[in-house]
């Protein structure tokens, strides 16, 4: 089983998804995809947290 993340699923107008077999994987993807698409140089704690919680199992 993998790991999913929507930037959707966290409040964004965003069509980002990211598929990974595990967590650390996937928050790799993600911390690239909110450096290039939304400005972000890092990820702050809370919405760190947040994206966390929106990790489904698929």
């Amino acid at each position: 089983m993998g790991k999913k993340f929507a930037c959707k699923s966290i409040g964004l107008q965003c069509g980002f998804v990211a598929h990974a077999s595990d967590e650390n994987a996937l928050l790799t993807q993600i911390a690239q995809h909110a450096k290039t698409a939304h400005n972000m140089s890092s990820i702050d704690q809370e919405t760190l947290m947040k994206v966390k919680a929106a990790i489904e199992e698929e």
